[in-house]
């Protein structure tokens, strides 16, 4: 059964590089695709950011500034 991962994963494919699967079909004019750079790029950064919103937040870190020795805190994008 397909998980969340799975379903983004097909969907990217499926929206930007037209795929109809991702599984192999066992013959080269269903499993081989060109592709524009521009567009695997598009479903690379998709990939990401559906990964990074997936992801659980992170709390802020704090540490000393090895600038002006205060105590700072950093906070992920």
């Amino acid at each position: 059964m397909p998980n969340a991962r799975d379903n983004a994963i097909n969907r990217i494919a499926h929206e930007v590089l037209d795929l109809e699967t991702l599984e192999a079909r066992r013959m080269d004019s269903l499993d081989f695709h060109e592709h524009a750079v521009w567009s695997i790029r598009d479903a690379l950064e998709r990939a990401y950011e559906a990964g990074r919103k997936a992801a659980p937040p992170q709390p802020p870190t704090r540490t000393t500034c090895p600038a002006c020795d205060r105590d700072i805190e950093i906070r992920p994008l």
